[in-house]
């Protein structure tokens, strides 16, 4: 489990240091410019922050990759899987769904369809 990562820049670094250090160097405001959170701007504190950025993968994807791009050597990226699968195309380079077969037309009726009747008040 004690693997070294050397592609991965963030191994080893706690979220609170990687949010820490950002505060020391952008203060709260310029955090909350640059990411537009509101846990950056309503009466922000590293705990309420932590809290947020824990349980909110965008979120915290994005105070990663601002610590990346400014702590780090030039042109080093997080690597990251990708979370949703991308659209794959056929061959004449139309988008199909991520399985690669279309969904099939629904066979039940709407019951709202071709609906005549008018409802009493």
């Amino acid at each position: 489990m004690t693997e070294s990562q050397p592609n991965n820049p963030l191994h080893g670094l706690t979220l609170e240091h990687c949010l820490t250090r950002l505060v020391e160097h952008y203060g709260w405001d310029e955090m909350a410019r640059r990411i537009r959170i509101n846990c950056f701007s309503k009466d922000p504190s590293i705990k309420s922050s932590l809290k947020f950025l824990r349980k909110t993968q965008w979120a915290r994807n994005k105070v990663e990759d601002l610590y990346v791009a400014t702590f780090s050597e030039p042109g080093t990226r997080v690597n990251r899987p990708d979370s949703e699968p991308k659209a794959e195309t056929n061959v004449s380079g139309a988008a199909t769904k991520a399985a690669g077969r279309p969904r099939p037309p629904s066979t039940s009726p709407s019951p709202w369809a071709n609906s005549t009747k008018k409802l009493s008040r």
